[in-house]
């Protein structure tokens, strides 16, 4: 059996009710997304991530997700300052799930439908705190996550089929954000590329078939959010030029 650990995580082994792990504070944003410039989101996400943060498509032309972009570089998150999310702003279910997480098994080299509950394996720790109580019952922690793992897979799912539908309908086209801050705040060019957008040109192309599946999926609310969060690059850049006068 082989365990394919998500994006940001380093090794997860299966989790057991005799575990005990080493949480994060309320608001503390684990390592992998302190130093990343963009975060994964799920469908029912879009209103709350898009009221704070640009939201765009990544893929490879073949398969795509949606993110929430929070640095205007690769390596970096305006978002947060000394380990912890800045408090006034949505944090993405994908970080305030871990260390746990939904992993995809593969068994003699083929992918099982049902995901597998794991761990950071370098959050096991017997100072840690333990999730089943000393007769194998969970506490009301491990159950509120094992309620977000959950709901929060369904929901990629979800993602995964819109996006699906986005790229089948020709409605994704790449774009790259370049600005230059202006001189009292620092001066600096930026240029930020490999992300995609609703190219609104090619709905009008779309069917009356396909409009109507859009509008019964909820996907074109979805698709006015994200055009919508797109103006919230103009944030980015005031976090931005804030954070280098600060330095």
């Amino acid at each position: 059996m082989q365990i394919s650990a998500p994006f940001g995580y380093k090794q997860v082994v299966p989790f057991q009710k005799t575990h005990k792990v080493r949480l994060l504070a309320p608001g503390e944003a684990p390592e992998f997304v302190r130093q990343g410039g963009a975060i994964p989101i799920s469908n029912s996400e879009f209103v709350p991530a898009g009221r704070h943060y640009p939201i765009v498509f990544i893929g490879d032309g073949k398969s795509y997700s949606a993110v929430a972009v929070v640095g205007m570089t690769t390596k970096e998150n305006l978002f947060v300052n000394d380990g912890h999310w800045a408090g006034d702003v949505y944090m993405p279910a994908y970080a305030r799930r871990y260390p746990f997480c939904m992993a995809r098994v593969n068994v003699n080299q083929v992918e099982q439908k049902n995901r597998l509950i794991c761990v950071e394996q370098s959050s096991i720790d017997e100072g840690g705190e333990a999730l089943f109580d000393a007769s194998g019952e969970p506490t009301a922690k491990w159950q509120e996550f094992e309620r977000l793992l959950s709901e929060y897979e369904a929901d990629l799912e979800r993602m995964r089929e819109m996006c699906a539908i986005l790229a089948d309908y020709g409605l994704l086209e790449p774009f790259t954000m370049e600005a230059k801050l202006k001189p009292e705040k620092g001066g600096a060019e930026l240029k930020l590329g490999g992300m995609h957008r609703i190219a609104e040109k090619n709905i009008e192309n779309l069917n009356a078939a396909q409009l109507k599946n859009l509008v019964r999926l909820g996907i074109m609310a979805r698709i006015y959010v994200h055009l919508l969060s797109l103006e919230q690059f103009g944030r980015l850049l005031d976090r931005k030029a804030a954070q280098a006068k600060a330095s």
